[in-house]
Parts: structure tokens; C-alpha cells; sequence
């Protein structure tokens, strides 16, 4: 076989590999109420927090929202805004109050969102998001089967 076509194989392998790694994670509902147990926030804020975060980046731990009227951009699950929140990459101006990279607020590990989304809510309450202010008045996702003990280890 020549050698350029053993490369091929080779470069579509790695692509593929490659573009796997940075596929992002849905995280389920339920996991993620738990999650946000475990990190602190009250149990009765949890159908708040599910709202947003399905508003927001549909439970997606890489979305990015680069469209923002002043040229800021929304990271993470709960789209945190890196005018205020964390440090862009690229040195554009920012507070950074949650004293983090906005890279760390696409991770799979969502320690860091949380406590920076933790932060944004003591601060400025769940009205800090435009999804919670247009979807989360009514109706919210219900908790109480994610910690159930048949649910409780899995999803």
C-alpha cells in the first residue's frame, strides 16, 4: 500500500478522536440537580436552577453565546458572562468577580459554574438571567423524583 494512503486512516482516526474530546456534555436533569445539592444550593432553589440552566444552554457544559450587543460572551451551563463574571482568554476588559478563567466554565467538571453561578445569585438573585426572567415564573421542573432512592444513582 502506498504511503499516503496509510496516512489517511491514520488523520481520520485522530480527527475523529480529536473532535470527540471537545463534543460537549448534556448533563441530565437529574444529575445535575443532585450536583447542585451536593455544592450547596438549597434544595427548594432547585426547580430555579434547572429552569435556567435549560433556558440558558440546554443542559450544555460547552455552550458559548457569542452574540452579545456589547461583545461580551456567555459561558457554560449558566451562560456566565465574562464582562463581569470571569477572564476571557483573548484580554478582552473584565471584572472577573468570580476570579476565574471563562474556560474553566466549559469544563465537564462544573464545580467552578457552579460556585460562579452561586456567586452571580447572591449578588444580583436569579434575575441575573434573561432565561430565568422570561421562562422560570411559572411552571418548573419538579426535584423530588431525582432523589428518590430508585433514581437516586443513576441519570
Amino acid at each position: 500500500m502506498p504511503k499516503t494512503l496509510r496516512i489517511y486512516p491514520m488523520l481520520y482516526l485522530m480527527i475523529v478522536l480529536g473532535t470527540r474530546t471537545i463534543q460537549a456534555r448534556q448533563v441530565n436533569k437529574c444529575s445535575l440537580a443532585r450536583q447542585l445539592y451536593r455544592y450547596g444550593v438549597p434544595y427548594n432553589e432547585l426547580p430555579d436552577w434547572l429552569c435556567l440552566v435549560e433556558g440558558e444552554s440546554s443542559f450544555n457544559t460547552r455552550a458559548i453565546n457569542p452574540s452579545n450587543v456589547d461583545g461580551s460572551v456567555d459561558w457554560g451551563l449558566f451562560q456566565i458572562n465574562d464582562r463581569y463574571w470571569c477572564k476571557p482568554a483573548d484580554g478582552r476588559p473584565s471584572t472577573d468577580l468570580c476570579r476565574l478563567p471563562c474556560r474553566l466554565l466549559l469544563s465537564n467538571d462544573i464545580r467552578y459554574s457552579i460556585a460562579c453561578a452561586k456567586y452571580i445569585r447572591q449578588q444580583q438573585g436569579f434575575s441575573a438571567w434573561v432565561a430565568w426572567n422570561n421562562r422560570c415564573q411559572g411552571a418548573k421542573p419538579k426535584v423530588n423524583r431525582c432523589f428518590s432512592r430508585k433514581h437516586r444513582y443513576f441519570g
